[in-house]
C-alpha cells in the first residue's frame, strides 16, 4: 500500500513543475511594462522643465542666453562680439600692427633727427629736405648742381660734406638703404646718352661713398635710376635733379600700411 502513495507522490510534484513556467513569464511581461513606461516618459519633455535646465547650465559654463559657444577651442564667444566691425581676433591684431607702426616712426623720427642735428651743425640744414611714409624715411639731396657737377656724375665738396654726416647715421643702423637718382626731362649731354644713365650713376656714386666710405654694408645697399619718370616739381625745375637716400622701413606690409594714417594724426 506504501508504494502507490509515493507514486501518487511523484505525480503530484510532475504538476507542479509544469506550472513553474508562469512566474518567469510574469516577471518578463513586468519589465517589459516597466520599459514601455520609461520610454513614454523619456518622448515626452516639459518645454518649461527644460528651459530651466538648459538656462541652469549656461549660467554654470558662464554664459547667457543666446550666446554662442565655439567648443571646437573650448572658448566661450560672447553675442555681443558677433557681427561687430572687426572681430576680436582682428582687432588684436590691428592694435598690434599699430603699436610697431608707432615704434617705426619713432625709429626713423630718429634717424632724421640724428641726421638734422649734423647738418644744421656743419651749416647744411637747407642741402637736403627729408620725408617719412610707409617706405620709411627719405633723405632728399636738393638740386643736383649742388652734389653733382653738370652732366656728370662726380660729386662735390658739398655733396662730400653731406654724405660724410649721413653715412655713419645710417650704417649704424639694420635698414637697408636705396639711394635713388632723378633727372628733368631736358635730357644730358656727353657721356650720358639719356638720363637713365647718368640719374643710376649718380646713384651709384653715392652707394660706393656709404659702402667704401662710410662702412655701410653692401649687401644692405642699392642703386637705383628712374630718370624723368618720377618728377617731384615742374618738369624743368631743378628739383627734379635729385637724388633721394631711402632708409627703407624693415617692417610687414600690414604694419607700413598704418604709417600715413598715423602720421597725419601726429
Amino acid at each position: 500500500m506504501s508504494a502507490p502513495r509515493r507514486r501518487r507522490g511523484v505525480d503530484n510534484e510532475e504538476v507542479h513543475n509544469d506550472e513553474r513556467w508562469m512566474a518567469s513569464y510574469m516577471d518578463m511581461v513586468t519589465v517589459l511594462l516597466c520599459m514601455f513606461i520609461v520610454l513614454y516618459a523619456m518622448s515626452t519633455v516639459d518645454a518649461a522643465k527644460f528651459e530651466k535646465l538648459r538656462a541652469s547650465l549656461a549660467t554654470g559654463f558662464g554664459t547667457e542666453a543666446g550666446e554662442t559657444v565655439d567648443t571646437a577651442e573650448g572658448i566661450v564667444v560672447r553675442a555681443e562680439d558677433i557681427g561687430k566691425e572687426g572681430s576680436l581676433y582682428e582687432n588684436t591684431v590691428y592694435n598690434a600692427n599699430a603699436d610697431l607702426a608707432v615704434k617705426e616712426i619713432e625709429d626713423l623720427t630718429a634717424v632724421r633727427d640724428q641726421i638734422s642735428a649734423g647738418l644744421t651743425t656743419q651749416g647744411l640744414a637747407d642741402a637736403v629736405n627729408f620725408t617719412i611714409t610707409e617706405r620709411g624715411l627719405t633723405v632728399g639731396l636738393i638740386g643736383a648742381e649742388t652734389f653733382f657737377s653738370g652732366n656728370s656724375v662726380v660729386m662735390t665738396e658739398k655733396a662730400l660734406a653731406v654724405l660724410g654726416i649721413v653715412a655713419p647715421v645710417i650704417a649704424g643702423i639694420p635698414n637697408e638703404v636705396s639711394v635713388e637718382g632723378h633727372a628733368d626731362p631736358i635730357g644730358s649731354s656727353g657721356m650720358y646718352p639719356t638720363d637713365w644713365e647718368l640719374s643710376s650713376g649718380r646713384a651709384t656714386q653715392v652707394v660706393r661713398y656709404f659702402v667704401e666710405q662710410g662702412g655701410l654694408a653692401q649687401q644692405r645697399a642699392s642703386a637705383v635710376g628712374y630718370g624723368s619718370a618720377r618728377p617731384s616739381a615742374a618738369n624743368e625745375s631743378p628739383l627734379n635733379r635729385r637724388v633721394d637716400v631711402v632708409v627703407l622701413s624693415d617692417q610687414s606690409d600690414a604694419v607700413r600700411a598704418l604709417i600715413p594714417g598715423l602720421l597725419g594724426t601726429q
